[in-house]
């Protein structure tokens, strides 16, 4: 019988509920087949604890960068520490980010968005890394952005709930599309629609937990084990079999993010 494995390639484990209660949440993340973990970080003063995450844990990687929404709080000095620990190479470092663009919020301060941005794809190209990326109301600029600066590992635009033609520009530049609990939601028929028609091969697998909650989670912290509840409904809108979904998408996250070819919690 076929058993499908998982890599849960966006979950913020560096945050509450999680936090004090790693071994059990990954414990049971693994008992639904959820072999690999990547936490983003968002600000530099959480990059020593998603750092230490995965040295403690075989089955978490962590990636560095720094989140559009707390714009405010980055400075040079940030900038500056995200540029050593890169150059440090630290061995279970597969990714910059989460990094991106948001236009959503009061006061988005573009210009610094922007600016950081670069800098942090700087980095990206210089050291090989891909990239986790952010985007809301922002697709274009963000594809803009990524012309110009035609990172060589490329990424994946996260939480993806644009439209196809959207997605198609991500795709076409090399770059992953992110799918979440978003699609759990029977409204949410645009963003479902787009999942179902896009290529397998530009497919990940993510929750974004404890956010992104799934429909009948409303509420609730969103937790790694929920990551076949998503796959379960995207091969609802797919005509592949779950199988070839599983298998192709689980490849997709260890190609992009050169994670070795099985891990376990």
């Amino acid at each position: 019988m076929f058993t499908p494995a998982f890599i849960d390639t966006h979950c913020h484990f560096d945050f509450p509920p999680f936090c004090g209660d790693e071994p059990a949440c990954l414990g049971r993340a693994a008992d639904v087949g959820v072999q690999a973990i990547i936490v983003p970080a968002v600000t530099a003063e959480r990059f020593a604890s998603v750092l230490a995450l995965a040295e403690r844990y075989p089955a978490v990687y962590a990636a560095l960068g720094m989140h559009p929404l707390a714009i405010r709080k980055h400075d040079e000095a940030a900038l500056a520490r995200l540029a050593e620990l890169v150059r440090q190479s630290p061995s279970k470092l597969v990714a910059l980010g989460e990094m991106g663009l948001d236009n959503y919020m009061d006061e988005p301060l573009m210009t610094r968005q922007t600016a950081l941005l670069a800098d942090q794809f700087y980095l990206a190209k210089k050291y090989d890394l891909p990239v986790i990326l952010h985007s809301r109301r922002t697709h274009d600029q963000l594809a803009a952005m990524l012309r110009r600066h035609n990172l060589p590992r490329t990424g994946v635009v996260h939480g993806f709930a644009g439209s196809y033609q959207q997605a198609e520009a991500f795709i076409k530049l090399g770059y992953y599309i992110g799918v979440g609990g978003t699609i759990t939601y029977p409204r949410a028929s645009k963003t479902r629609q787009v999942m179902a028609r896009l290529p397998l091969a530009s497919l990940l697998l993510e929750t974004d937990a404890p956010d992104m909650p799934l429909a009948g989670f409303q509420g609730q912290p969103n937790r790694p084990e929920r990551l076949p509840d998503t796959f379960q409904v995207l091969c609802s809108l797919r005509e592949e079999p779950p199988q070839l979904i599983a298998e192709s998408i689980y490849r997709n996250s260890q190609t992009l993010f050169a994670l070795p070819p099985s891990n376990s919690v």
